[in-house]
């Protein structure tokens, strides 16, 4: 399951040269993967405070294609790519409207880990989703490994 966002490059978001400040790409990208997260129903909140699971970013690569400048609109495409027990892989693009153009591509991989910053499994509820999910065909041979 793909999510699609839109948002607009502010002002403060660009450097001196007028281009929207490679930082925040990731920003979107975050951006992106909560609110897919949020199509999904899971609720990233009530799983912190309640299951003690956390969901921090502890991989992410990004290559960027073209420039985003200040008012321009980008659509930010995300999608899961790849996951594990206690792993969960995203790719996202970041498409300049106007022209269709890619500005920016990119991977980032997320680890459940507990209160202390432990590993542990994926809630049960986020885990059984993904499970439903329609991924490519080298996910499949991973999923077995868990």
């Amino acid at each position: 399951m793909d999510g699609t966002i839109r948002l607009r490059v502010r002002y403060a978001e660009t450097d001196c040269m007028g281009r929207a400040y490679h930082a925040n790409y990731l920003t979107w990208f975050e951006c992106g993967r909560v609110e897919l997260m949020r199509g999904w129903g899971f609720d990233y909140a009530r799983t912190e405070r309640e299951e003690k699971c956390f969901l921090p970013v502890f991989e992410a690569s990004l290559k960027y294609r073209a420039p985003a400048f200040f008012d321009d609109e980008l659509e930010v495409r995300t999608r899961v790519v790849d996951f594990s027990y206690v792993r969960l892989s995203f790719g996202y693009e970041v498409i300049r409207v106007r022209d269709e153009v890619v500005c920016a591509e990119g991977r980032t991989v997320l680890a459940a880990v507990d209160e202390k910053g432990e590993p542990r499994r994926l809630p049960a509820d986020l885990r059984e989703f993904l499970e439903g999910l329609p991924l490519p065909p080298e996910h499949e041979r991973r999923r077995r490994k868990g």
